[in-house]
């Protein structure tokens, strides 16, 4: 008696993803390091000289990392209320940050008390910076206004008050240290000259500005807000380059890599977004658990850090080259793959008495139910949500093999409400897939065959119907089209073949060579 067939599954090619240097470049990146904070992390900041290490406002507090520490190597904890904003100067050794109880605070970095505490703000402080030069800082406050500050006389230099919402973000210029720029949830961006009393550019970017930022050469900025990334031409009086669209919430943050040719962008939809700065096309994505508030990345790209809304700190090192095993290394060795194979492929020979085991076949469930030939059941099973959605392959097969016994009809006969309109719903979604329509085109005419008395008791499967119907039909009207503009392709190329030979034949080189083109251009006519 021969031994039952499983039903034989078809393997269709999978499409991959696309692998380009982009996607080489930022998978390199080891598998991240969550590190818990005492609150939402607003705000990341690298210091600019070796070893890098990076402050992490969240909370009432600041802690600052090394490059691989998991334990903060130093803490700020002199704030009354929640801090925002804290930034390093160029050289690495004052700290500046703002808070939510309307002060100021410049820390020195081997300290921890505040050197400086600058009061004038009415409303939480949440933009602080350094100018270039390093004696000056930028605020931006709740109450409307951005305000400048001398570091060496603890004293208010300017007030600016052109803004009429808060003032959320902003940025200081590398190159001219009268230069700053602020964002503000009243849609504008500001670039101020400290040199006079009012700003000498504005921006409108349509949206409350959550992120500013400024290209290494300050020729172009970005400002982040709502769905929207926008990029502007400072050179040209504040010209709007391009306007990005590519996540579904909030954008709350943005960086630069460290050669300035990729723009990241973290937003409250969980994913950090990867640009070419050269095409502004999205070239990588990298997607997390929770909403995105800050994301910065270390000198020459060495980790991407990103601080969440729910106060976790994702760190992300680069992988670094494999080193070789010494030589000396005693590692214990694992049995090597021919120990597990050994006398697999042994071949006896003719004195030899052979004792064969049985092997035990393993059938899926709905091989069992065909293997007792209950059809219908058989259906039910490879309809069911989870083998429907994730393998439909699986349950077209089992039809197929039903086709094959002849006993499909019976399968698909005698359903109630329920099973039937999932059996259309699976219909609707993969009729038009050109892997599944041979076997579902002929499952569709079986099925209005045997309920064609029961059109109009149910208002969800007439529904239903009419929408395969209309489905179908629209599939035969584009393939119609399809063949028309293959038709027209047809023609042009034969054309294009038969004036190629005329042309040739014109003027031959040699009777060979006129011949043969007659000859292409009789096959093409």
């Amino acid at each position: 008696m021969a031994s039952f067939k499983p039903t034989r599954i078809p393997s269709y090619p999978k499409i991959g993803e696309k692998v380009t240097q982009d996607t080489l470049y930022w998978k390199n990146y080891k598998t991240p390091i969550q590190i818990k904070e005492f609150g939402a992390v607003s705000a990341i900041d690298f210091s600019p000289l070796s070893p890098y290490n990076y402050a992490v406002t969240a909370s009432t507090r600041i802690h600052i990392y090394g490059p691989y520490s998991q334990e903060p190597v130093k803490t700020f904890t002199r704030f009354k209320d929640t801090a925002y904003s804290g930034r390093f100067r160029a050289d690495g050794r004052l700290l500046v940050a703002g808070s939510e109880d309307c002060v100021v605070r410049l820390f020195d970095i081997s300290g921890r008390v505040a050197l400086r505490m600058f009061r004038g703000h009415s409303k939480a402080v949440h933009l602080t910076d350094f100018t270039s030069d390093g004696f000056r800082i930028i605020s931006g406050s709740d109450d409307y206004t951005c305000r400048l500050w001398d570091i060496p006389n603890s004293v208010e230099l300017n007030s600016y008050s052109e803004h009429t919402d808060y003032v959320r973000c902003g940025t200081t210029s590398k190159l001219n240290p009268d230069l700053f720029i602020t964002g503000s949830y009243d849609h504008t961006v500001k670039v101020f000259d400290s040199r006079t009393d009012r700003s000498v550019m504005s921006m409108d970017h349509s949206q409350p500005v959550e992120s500013v930022l400024l290209f290494p050469s300050e020729g172009l900025l970005v400002s982040a807000g709502g769905r929207y990334v926008k990029v502007w031409d400072l050179l040209k009086g504040g010209q709007a380059l391009v306007s990005l669209k590519n996540h579904h919430k909030t954008v709350t943050c943005l960086c630069l890599s460290s050669s300035g040719q990729r723009l990241l962008s973290g937003s409250l939809d969980r994913h950090v977004k990867i640009y070419n700065t050269a095409t502004y096309k999205v070239v990588h994505n990298f997607d997390y658990a929770a909403s995105i508030l800050s994301v910065a990345l270390a000198p020459e790209d060495g980790a991407v850090v990103v601080g969440m809304a729910n106060g976790v700190l994702s760190v992300k090192h680069r992988k670094s080259p494999e080193e070789k095993p010494e030589a000396g290394s005693t590692k214990r060795r694992r049995p090597s793959y021919r120990v597990f194979v050994k006398g697999r492929n042994y071949a006896p020979k003719q004195e030899d008495f052979l004792v064969s085991r049985p092997v035990r076949m393993h059938l899926e469930k709905y091989d069992k139910q065909l293997k007792s030939f209950q059809v219908s059941k058989a259906l039910d099973t490879v309809l069911e949500a989870r083998i429907r959605t994730k393998t439909p392959e699986i349950t077209v097969a089992v039809m197929q093999e039903l086709n094959r016994r002849g006993r499909l009809k019976n399968a698909l006969a005698g359903r109630d409400e329920r099973s039937l309109t999932i059996l259309l719903s699976f219909l609707i979604g993969h009729v038009v897939d050109p892997r599944f329509t041979p076997v579902l085109v002929n499952v569709a005419e079986m099925i209005l065959d045997i309920y064609v008395q029961a059109v109009g008791r149910s208002a969800l499967v007439d529904k239903q119907i009419v929408r395969l119907q209309e489905l179908v039909e629209k599939e035969i009207d584009l393939q119609q089209e399809l063949l028309e503009v293959l038709g027209m392709l047809d023609t042009l190329f034969a054309t294009m073949t038969t004036k190629k030979a005329a042309a040739t034949t014109e003027s031959p080189t040699n009777g060979v060579a006129a011949t043969g083109e007659q000859g292409l251009s009789l096959q093409a006519s």
